[in-house]
Order: C-alpha cells, then sequence, then structure tokens
C-alpha cells in the first residue's frame, strides 16, 4: 500500500509539474527534473533508488514505441544516413573519447571500465530529445534526425556497454574480437529479426481485432512481449521495439478501424505523457542517493566532472560538422542532398539532452571488477548523474533561445498548406466518384448531403492558404456550430436530471457531440 501511495504522489506531481511548466512558459522536463532535485533535499520526501530494469525494460519500451509508431518512415528513411552517423557513429566517438579522458584522470582504473561509463553517457535521451525537440517548435528534418537517433542510439549504447563491462569482470582482463561481433551481431541482427516477426504477428492480431478495447489493449502488450522475446535470446530490445514500432505505425492505417486508431492514439498520449513526467522527476529525485556515498575531494570530484562534461558536449559538435560536410564532397550524395546551413548542425549539436537511459545503465554498472577488484563505481554513478542534469537543464534550457537566436529556416506553411490542398483535392475526387458509383437507389437529399460534405473539406483545405485578417466560412461554422452543441448538450442534460430520459440515452448522445466538437477543435487547431 504504502508503494502504491508513493507511486500516486509521483504521478501527482509530474502532472502538477507539466502543468505549471504550460503555464509559465517552461519545459516540462527541465521544470520536473528541478523539481525532483529539490524534493530529493526534504528530508521527509520518499527517498527513491530507481531500479535499471524497471527503466529499461519498463518505462522504456512503451516509450520508444510510441516515439516509433509516430515516426513516419519515408522520412526516417530519407534521413537514415545522418540518423546512423548520429546513432552509431558519434555514440561509439563520444563513448571512447570519454572513456579515454577518465583513464588518464584515473589511470589505476582499467580502461575498459572507463569505456562503460563512456558508453553509458554517450546516447542522447530518447523521451528528452522527443519531448524538447517537438516543444521548442524545430524544422520538421531536425526534429526527424534526433527522434531518429534516440531510437536508435540506446541499442548501440547498451551493446558497447555489454561488451566493455564484460570485458571488465572477464577473468583474463579481456574479450576477443569474436566475442564483440558475436554480441552485435546477436543484438542488432536478433533485435530486428524480433521486431520483424513483431510487425507481423501483431499486424496480423491488429488487423483482425475488430473491438477498439481489445485494440487498444493489445497495442500496450506489443512493446512489452517484444522486449521479452529480444532478451530471451539476448538480443537488443530496444532495436525490436524500434523496429516494431516502425512497421506497425506505417501499416497503422491498414491494420485498424477508425475508432480503434482514435482510441490508441489518446490513450498513448495519456501513457506517454504520465511516464515522461515521471522518468524526469524520479531522475532529479536521486540526487541524495548518488551523493551518499561519495567521498572524493570536492576540487578532484568538481575537475573529472568538468572533464566529462567538456569531452560529452564537445565531442558532438567535433563530430557533427565534419560529419555533415565531408559527405557532401562526393557529387552524387550533394547533388541529392545539398550541403545544409551552418545552423543545422549548430542545434543537433546543442540537442545533446541525456536522460533516465544514461542513469539506469549508470545504476547497472558492476559492482566490482574481474577477481573483486573495486573501482569508483559511486563516482561513474555521479559522473553520469551530473552529464544528465547538466546537458537537460542547460542545453535543454536555452535550446529554444539557441534556436530563435540561430534563425533556422522554418518549414513553409504555406507550402505545407498548398500540398496538403493539393492532395485533398484528389481525394475529394476519388470520394466524390465513389458516391456517383454507388448513388443509385439513395434518396437524393442524402446524396446532396455527402456532395456538399466533400466540397466543404476541399474549401476547407484551400482555405487554409488565406490569411487570418478575416474569419473564413469554415471557422464562422466552427464557431456557430460550437454554441449549437452547447445548446444541445443543455437541453439533454436538463431532461436526464427531470427523469424524461434515461442515463444511457444522455451518454449516447453527449458520444456524438463530443465527437463532433473534437472534429471541430481539431479543424480550428490545423
Amino acid at each position: 500500500m504504502e508503494a502504491l501511495f508513493e507511486v500516486v504522489v509521483f504521478l501527482a506531481i509530474a502532472t502538477f509539474g507539466a502543468a505549471l511548466a504550460r503555464r509559465l512558459g517552461l519545459l516540462a522536463p527541465i521544470l520536473l527534473v528541478v523539481l525532483g532535485l529539490a524534493l530529493s533535499f526534504l528530508p521527509f520526501f520518499p527517498q527513491v533508488r530507481l531500479n535499471p530494469e524497471l527503466v529499461l525494460v519498463g518505462i522504456l519500451p512503451p516509450l520508444l514505441y510510441v516515439a516509433a509508431l509516430e515516426t513516419s518512415v519515408p522520412a526516417f528513411r530519407l534521413n537514415l544516413r545522418s540518423i546512423l552517423l548520429l546513432a552509431v557513429g558519434l555514440v561509439l566517438f563520444t563513448a571512447f573519447v570519454v572513456g579515454t579522458v577518465v583513464h588518464l584522470l584515473l589511470p589505476q582504473v582499467p580502461y575498459s571500465i572507463c569505456l562503460a561509463l563512456g558508453a553509458v553517457v554517450a546516447p542522447p535521451d530518447a523521451v528528452a530529445a522527443t519531448a524538447v525537440a517537438r516543444r521548442v517548435g524545430l524544422p520538421r528534418r531536425i526534429v526527424t534526425i534526433l527522434e531518429g537517433e534516440s531510437l536508435i542510439n540506446d541499442a548501440t549504447a547498451l551493446v558497447l556497454l555489454r561488451v566493455a563491462v564484460a570485458a571488465a569482470i572477464a577473468a583474463t582482463g579481456g574479450v576477443g574480437v569474436d566475442y564483440v561481433a558475436r554480441e552485435v551481431l546477436v543484438a542488432t541482427g536478433g533485435g530486428i529479426l524480433v521486431g520483424l516477426l513483431g510487425v507481423v504477428v501483431f499486424g496480423y492480431l491488429h488487423k483482425h481485432t475488430t473491438d477498439a478495447v481489445l485494440d487498444n489493449a493489445l497495442s500496450l502488450i506489443v512493446p512489452f512481449a517484444v522486449v521479452f522475446a529480444a532478451e530471451e535470446i539476448h538480443a537488443s530490445g530496444v532495436v525490436a521495439v524500434v523496429v516494431t514500432g516502425l512497421g506497425i505505425g506505417h501499416k497503422l492505417p491498414l491494420l485498424m478501424s477508425a475508432a480503434s486508431r482514435l482510441q490508441v492514439a489518446a490513450f498513448w498520449r495519456l501513457i506517454r505523457f504520465l511516464l515522461e513526467g515521471l522518468v524526469f522527476l524520479l531522475v532529479g529525485l536521486q540526487l541524495r542517493e548518488v551523493v551518499r556515498d561519495l567521498d572524493e575531494p570536492f576540487g578532484f570530484l568538481a575537475g573529472i566532472t568538468a572533464a566529462v562534461l567538456a569531452a560529452v558536449f564537445l565531442t558532438r559538435f567535433v563530430w557533427l560538422f565534419p560529419a555533415t560536410y565531408l559527405a557532401r564532397l562526393v557529387p552524387r550524395v550533394r547533388r541529392r542532398d545539398p550541403a545544409p546551413p551552418l545552423q543545422v548542425p549548430i542545434i543537433l549539436g546543442w540537442a545533446g539532452m541525456r536522460g533516465v537511459v544514461t542513469l539506469a545503465a549508470a545504476l547497472a554498472l558492476p559492482l566490482t571488477l574481474a577477481g573483486g577488484r573495486p573501482y569508483p563505481r559511486q563516482l561513474f554513478i555521479w559522473l553520469a548523474f551530473a552529464v544528465i542534469v547538466v546537458t537537460l537543464v542547460a542545453q535543454g534550457a536555452t535550446l529554444p533561445a539557441v534556436a530563435r537566436r540561430l534563425k533556422l529556416p522554418a518549414d513553409d506553411p504555406v507550402q505545407d498548406a498548398l500540398s496538403a490542398a493539393a492532395v485533398q483535392q484528389e481525394a475529394s475526387r476519388a470520394a466524390r466518384e465513389r458516391l456517383d458509383a454507388l448513388a443509385d437507389g439513395a434518396p437524393p437529399a442524402v446524396v446532396e448531403r455527402l456532395r456538399g460534405l466533400v466540397q466543404s473539406r476541399t474549401n476547407l483545405a484551400w482555405e487554409r492558404l488565406g490569411g487570418a485578417e478575416r474569419e473564413t466560412p469554415s471557422q464562422a461554422y466552427g464557431r456557430l456550430r460550437q454554441e449549437m452543441i452547447d445548446a444541445e448538450r443543455e437541453v439533454y442534460r436538463a431532461a436526464r436530471d427531470s427523469g424524461r430520459i434515461p442515463e444511457e440515452v444522455l451518454v449516447r448522445a453527449y458520444r456524438d457531440l463530443d465527437l463532433e466538437e473534437s472534429l471541430l477543435r481539431q479543424e480550428a487547431d490545423e
């Protein structure tokens, strides 16, 4: 009962923090981390010890899955070279640089465990990248690259961590090339195979599930089932979840009914909101636990922390500029994808926030090395924690200002609206042709009403190309129809209260009116 009470308290605090962040115009992840740091100093507040297995198996899979579901596969494929350069190349580069820096400052500590620390702090966090990048309003391609990087880089880092830890605790003091190759092959290849199998199995189940509630429940099961299957064969659960999410998300319009898609989308919005808030709050709450057993002199602690932070920060920029521009020296690459302006690698470099995966990986470091040899494990956990807090708070909080200062070329809303209107014109033509083919025998009033509906959707698409100086016909329709819906609701409520209709009639009427109002609000937001 006490543990359940603490979970409810944490969720309530995370919800309050997110609401406060919206009211103050701040980024919720940063505010929640700071709030967690402050609460960790209160002696009466529950002390939280984060379980790395809970994070890596219980929290990360659903967050990765919903992020992959919403990722555009064509956009992901188009930016695959950039994504892999960051998610694989940059993670390995950062891990080796950080490992080397730590080994130089702690020469008595084996390089293998220093490399493990490098793998821990190397990957930017999937949750932080998605939450911050979308909130800041970065250009679409930059968001795609950051999200794609964050979907894959955890797998790279965790595989490297597994190899480095195996080398650190091996009785012979190292591992062979064959072991490394086998680990990489099993982790990535096995993860891809399990992910593809997940697409086939759960895609089939979604396609043959007609009940929206069952579809929703099945969607929640998918990321955990895929992770457990991957872990069973020692493959990468991260890769498996991402592959399954990308595959099912790409085919979602063919796999689920409209009711299922609406319910699943609303369900995952709630799950992501709660888990993201809980994750960032829990990161901040670890401060008391992390600093409790530190016994290094303050000067040395400050120096090694600053060195690791500098290595993490600088390696991203050192890697990004050559990775962005050297490839464009190849004429074929340059023709297909011209070199972006300097603002692009700068903002990508600044968006390297770390998160809960880094902390979970640090807490999973071994207690001792080969032969029971000790090493400064608590110091390594502190370094990982410092990287999370500084990158998330400092870089995350300043990212909006940096984006504004760089004056990034924004996505052209006119071009987006023009493309949408053109496609809507084609869709409306297809709808009219289908209606004409099936209209025989239908009441003329019904046919005319449907033709008017198609025309109004076409008009709405073209209206978005106009300016915002005057109220468009669709906006006037939405405003007036909203007032009519409110009046209808009041009549139904009064009838229920007076006993003229049962509760079931009210529920059905409200459901229909709520669906129509949701559509009106969605069209207004667009």
